[in-house]
């Protein structure tokens, strides 16, 4: 370019016309417009002078950012947070899931969520109800959890009169016929199919640490349908579920990118005085049952020799996931859980590295990059309304049993020790820079508001929770609400582990004696612990490939 711009220039200075020009094209004269010659010794943290002082749009306080909550006479909550763009995300969140099916059959929430968006009184199929979101260029979604259920639409603002009354149809007066739940029985069973088949063993474990944390009650309850529940689920027992838990005031219509004003009269239209297709907008009986934890060991042996992504089998693995009792999220003690699991951060031992990705966690330094033979080491925490669960999701080959067990008992003693003011620092700034980076997304704040005004009627804004964050401080002798707990003999730990073959006779909330046929290094393991703990309640899981 360079080359160009000089022989151009030698053209027009030889020329006659231009001969007596002052004109001068090269990199000198053209630098003084592109990198502000005229000011040359201002730097950029100055304003220049003479250009006038600009004028930002401001806000009185939060109010344009606080979330709004309105309860109608129904006693459902409407709430909405003002956010710019031309498209919303509104739905309606439910307080129901798997922990309420104590009375029912395991697999009606999940059976729910693979119904939504068919066929209701205004709409004849699902093509039809996706054809009217198109209009307003909408997608929806379904996805239920242990104790929520969520219905949520994404559209343009100006569609919101129309989203509103889909779904309040969809989750008021869906037909649930015969077609439909036969079609869900066969989408229900190969999920089943694709979870025992998929590489990825954690939506596995995650179940089963739940199972042994919480035999038999609330959050411990099978999340997904058991096989042979499928062909017993039928319109009738959805009907029964419905009634009691699709009650207006277990409900949040939640908004965001909306009016609120706008979306009260919508919730009002669509939602207030509605006959539900079950008949009976009144629950009749409404479990209430408070989490227990129990402790306890689940285990599954899995054959994965035949399944394979390409050429290469997939390793032989031993998963475990051991795990301890925590806090609900409505107690202080959440924020000090939040920072220890950032703080124990991990992944997979081939994880790329990189600003932000937690390489210097306690499980990626202390375990994947002092033991070769890790393949992952993963920190985990759960927490609902009333009770809460930390986990450690662990993988190694099944010679490594032993050792891996060890280790990750080790981190767990650790936990309850002190804590570097760098580390905390760190695990502080990087929740608080997580939480920011989730809530620039449209959806995760519709969800955040319809979670939180679901549990506490109020929402808590990021810069108060930042806040909390910010303000929290363990001290030199570590995380005292966290030492506390564990102290109290809450901690959840495997004693003894193989990789196959294993048979397990568990105490009630004692020391848990295994016996192993197939590895004899996991029989070590129970003595090194006992050593540490003196019978604390335990809770682990066990997956052998």
């Amino acid at each position: 370019m360079a080359a160009v711009v000089l022989v151009a220039t030698r053209l027009l200075r030889g020329s006659g016309c231009w001969s007596g020009s002052r004109l001068r094209f090269g990199p000198s004269a053209y630098r003084r417009f592109s990198s502000g010659g005229a000011y040359p010794n201002i730097p950029l943290s100055s304003p220049l002078p003479g250009v006038p002082k600009p004028v930002f749009a401001s806000v009185d306080g939060q109010e344009k950012f606080e979330t709004k909550v309105t309860t109608l006479d129904n006693g459902l909550h409407v709430a909405s947070q003002n956010k710019f763009g031309q498209f919303c995300t509104v739905g309606i969140l439910i307080n129901s899931g798997s922990r309420y099916e104590a009375k029912y059959l395991s697999g009606i929430a999940h059976f729910l969520e693979k119904l939504a968006f068919s066929s209701t009184a205004r709409f004849d199929s699902k093509d039809e109800i996706l054809l009217t979101l198109e209009k307003h260029g909408g997608i929806c979604d379904c996805q239920t959890s242990r104790d929520t259920t969520m219905y949520a639409v994404s559209a343009d603002s100006k569609g919101l009169d129309t989203v509103v009354g889909l779904l309040a149809d969809v989750v008021l007066q869906p037909r649930l016929t015969d077609e439909e739940v036969e079609m869900t029985r066969m989408a229900v069973q190969f999920e089943l199919e694709d979870l025992n088949l998929r590489p990825d063993p954690e939506p596995l474990l995650t179940e089963m640490i739940h199972e042994a944390a919480y035999r038999e009650n609330t959050v411990g309850l099978h999340r997904f349908c058991p096989t042979e529940n499928i062909a017993k689920i039928n319109r009738e027992v959805l009907h029964s579920y419905l009634r009691n838990y699709y009650t207006p005031d277990r409900m949040v219509l939640a908004g965001v990118g909306v009016e609120h004003e706008h979306l009260v009269d919508c919730a009002q239209k669509y939602l207030l005085g509605v006959q539900p297709a079950w008949g009976s907008a009144e629950a009749v009986d409404v479990d209430r049952s408070v989490a227990q934890y129990t402790g306890g060991i689940a285990k599954l042996e899995r054959d994965m020799s035949n399944v394979s992504l390409g050429p290469t089998p997939i390793p032989e693995l031993t998963h475990i996931m051991v795990g301890l009792e925590s806090c609900s999220f409505l107690e202080e003690d959440f924020i000090p859980f939040a920072v220890l699991n950032m703080m124990m951060g991990g992944g997979g031992s081939f994880s790329a590295g990189g600003p932000g990705k937690g390489m210097f966690s306690r499980l990626y330094l202390n375990v994947l990059n002092r033991h070769h033979w890790m393949y992952n080491a993963t920190s985990y925490h759960h927490s609902y309304e009333d009770t809460g669960l930390l986990c450690i999701h662990a993988s190694a080959d099944p010679r490594q049993v032993r050792e891996m067990v060890e280790i990750i008992t080790k981190e767990f003693i650790l936990m309850g020790g002190t804590v570097d003011t760098v580390e905390l620092e760190r695990a502080k700034t990087q929740l608080t820079s997580m939480l920011m980076m989730n809530l620039e997304s449209r959806p995760v704040i519709f969800e955040d508001v319809g979670r939180q005004v679901l549990a506490t009627r109020s929402r808590k804004l990021p810069h108060e929770l930042c806040t909390l964050i910010r303000e929290y401080c363990g001290g030199s002798e570590g995380l005292p609400q966290v030492s506390a707990r564990l102290r109290g003999g809450r901690l959840a730990l495997p004693q003894a582990m193989g990789a196959r073959g294993v048979s397990v006779t568990p105490g009630s909330r004692g020391l848990h004696q295994l016996s192993s046929a197939g590895v004899a290094e996991g029989r070590a393991v129970g003595s090194q612990i006992w050593s540490h703990f003196l019978a604390p309640p335990c809770t682990c899981c066990h997956l052998g490939r």
